[in-house]
């Protein structure tokens, strides 16, 4: 290039023999999608749109799903009932499955929680070059395919040990799950010609004779309260004393705080035969019609 400003100057480029030139007719272009009539179409809006109704398809299918069996599969969480069986909704049961194995629990628990969480971000991180094939049907993606069924069957699988397990555990702990006991007092309403109870707008029985000292010193000293609450309204898994007049009778109450029934222990040993004598007269003094 010239040094001076000299306007008729002609500028001569000189091409550097050590840059090698590309060629550029090797690079295969890809046509777009006009150049397979029929054969392809529009990503916009066609194909986004045949996304959208599979997700819709898909949303409202597990929305059907939701509703037909819904959560919650067992109690709410109480720190007062020590037959309390913590679960977590049916969606997460292969997670709390997974993460009760010894290798994601004790002292491997910062493992479980941060690498078990970690996994699926991992897998989606790594995804782009473990599957690079540009073949779209799944037979044909080995590694994705076979991905995604261990996958589905790790799921099913860890969720059915999950379940079983629960159901072993309430059996040998003689719970009945909140959603049966619910179905068994609208069952027996049903048959008596009431209305369903509804949760949480039930309208509780008075009690009968407050100041009565088989309840106020008796059943407070024995701690009844702590399950079956201070004002004898139920608990989690445990019944409702209000009204329990009307379904037991005094010698059937005598026997369960004498010998105990499901989670109920025995309190035969812990209250004398006179006290327990007083409690179940005043239990089945409860009444609704009272």
């Amino acid at each position: 290039m010239a040094h001076k400003h000299d306007p008729n100057e002609k500028i001569v480029y000189v091409g550097d023999s050590r840059v090698k030139k590309r060629d550029r007719s090797s690079i295969a272009v890809p046509p777009d999608y006009s150049a397979y009539p029929g054969k392809s179409e529009a990503f916009i809006p066609n194909f986004l749109l045949k996304e959208w109704m599979v997700g819709v398809v898909v949303l409202v299918g597990f929305l059907v799903l939701v509703i037909s069996e819904p959560a919650p599969l067992g109690y709410p969480a109480d720190p007062l009932n020590s037959a309390f069986i913590p679960m977590p909704d049916w969606y997460f049961l292969f997670l709390y499955q997974l993460l009760k194995y010894p290798y994601a629990s004790g002292d491997y628990i910062v493992l479980g929680v941060l690498g078990l969480s970690g996994i699926p971000f991992i897998s989606l991180l790594l995804a782009p070059f473990l599957d690079t094939g540009k073949e779209r049907r799944f037979y044909r993606r080995p590694i994705a395919s076979s991905l995604m069924m261990l996958s589905i069957i790790s799921i099913v699988f860890l969720t059915w040990v999950s379940w079983n397990h629960y159901q072993e555990e309430l059996e040998i702990n003689g719970v009945t799950p909140e959603h049966i006991e619910r179905k068994i007092l609208a069952e027996e309403a049903v048959a008596k010609g009431e209305p369903r109870p509804i949760p949480g707008k039930t309208t509780l029985p008075a009690m009968v004779s407050a100041d009565d000292p088989a309840f106020t010193d008796t059943m407070t000293q024995a701690q009844c309260i702590a399950c079956h609450g201070a004002g004898l309204e139920g608990g989690t898994g445990t019944p409702m004393l209000l009204g329990i007049g009307d379904s037991k009778s005094k010698e059937e109450l005598i026997a369960i705080i004498t010998h105990g029934e499901g989670n109920m222990p025995a309190f035969e040993g812990q209250l004398s035969t006179e006290q327990i004598d007083q409690v179940a007269t005043w239990l089945s003094l409860q009444k609704k019609a009272q």
